[in-house]
């Protein structure tokens, strides 16, 4: 199927679909797991209804150092709460029983992955209905670990681009990228600073300049305001601590859902995707 790929998948349906529609698109990243794993399926269901176009589901790993605070005390909570990633490609084919088009990508660390068994997981995954990939440390030169198998698969590889990747590193980050480009608004881990909406705008022109993928931009984006100034200068924005820092705020004393918990994440998706749909192209 590799490398011209000319494939249709949901992700590039549903880019097509927001093109169409004359606006950019909202990517909602939750951790499978959290608080425990009835919740986390709720929230998997209720996004799409919310106003997420794309769904990122996050894989709970023990060491995810790309990730601020906020994830990684999900992803903690998940794993205490018993979740794997059998549990987590589990989630994802329940969900496709009542939901067919909403374009989900599993996001996380290559080791789980490799444990889990590299051709085992690819083929399990797909017959769930996960659409893509986000593995964040798995650089390019490492794309027959897990890349390369994945786009011969049907799962579309997604990449992530920063601040600090120039015009000469850029065509070797996007050789075997599909999907969508996920780019990187700052430097540094997830949930930390604030994106400077006009940068990021110059930034994903810069991208563009070197693919016909769609932009996706993550990282630092937590209040609608945000969601819509970066919106209005890529083709989707992504909101994912901001999203888990509700399911916290809603817990317990000891650490368990709520009756809040469900219509919270709800909430704010909905405000989000107010925000971002205000946007005319």
């Amino acid at each position: 199927m590799h490398p011209g790929r000319p494939m249709t998948t949901r992700i590039s349906t549903r880019f097509a679909a927001l093109k169409e529609e004359g606006r950019p698109g909202l990517v909602t990243f939750v951790t499978a797991g959290d608080p425990d794993g009835e919740t986390s399926l709720a929230i998997l269901k209720a996004l799409p209804g919310a106003g997420a176009d794309v769904i990122e589901l996050g894989i709970p790993f023990t060491d995810p150092m790309a990730d601020g605070p906020a994830i990684q005390a999900a992803g903690l909570r998940a794993l205490k709460g018993g979740q794997t990633l059998a549990k987590t490609i589990e989630m994802v084919r329940v969900f496709r029983t009542e939901d067919t088009t909403t374009p989900v990508v599993l996001m996380g660390y290559f080791n789980p992955i490799y444990i889990y068994g590299v051709d085992r997981f690819l083929t399990d995954a797909k017959v769930a209905g996960v659409d893509g990939l986000i593995v964040v440390d798995l650089p390019p030169e490492e794309d027959d670990e897990l890349c390369l198998p994945a786009l011969n698969a049907g799962l579309d590889f997604i990449r992530l681009a920063t601040p600090t990747t120039d015009d000469k590193r850029l065509p070797t980050v996007l050789e075997h990228t599909a999907g969508f480009v996920y780019y990187v608004s700052i430097t540094g881990i997830t949930g930390s600073a604030t994106p400077d909406a006009d940068l990021v705008a110059a930034a994903v022109a810069r991208i563009k300049s070197h693919t016909d993928l769609p932009v996706a931009v993550g990282f630092g984006v937590r209040t609608p305001e945000q969601a819509k100034a970066i919106a209005a200068g890529a083709d989707a924005v992504v909101v994912g601590s901001a999203l888990v820092e509700v399911v916290r705020r809603t817990l317990d004393a000891e650490g368990n859902a709520t009756a809040n918990t469900l219509p919270g994440v709800e909430a704010l998706v909905s405000e989000l995707a107010e925000a971002v749909r205000s946007i005319k192209r």
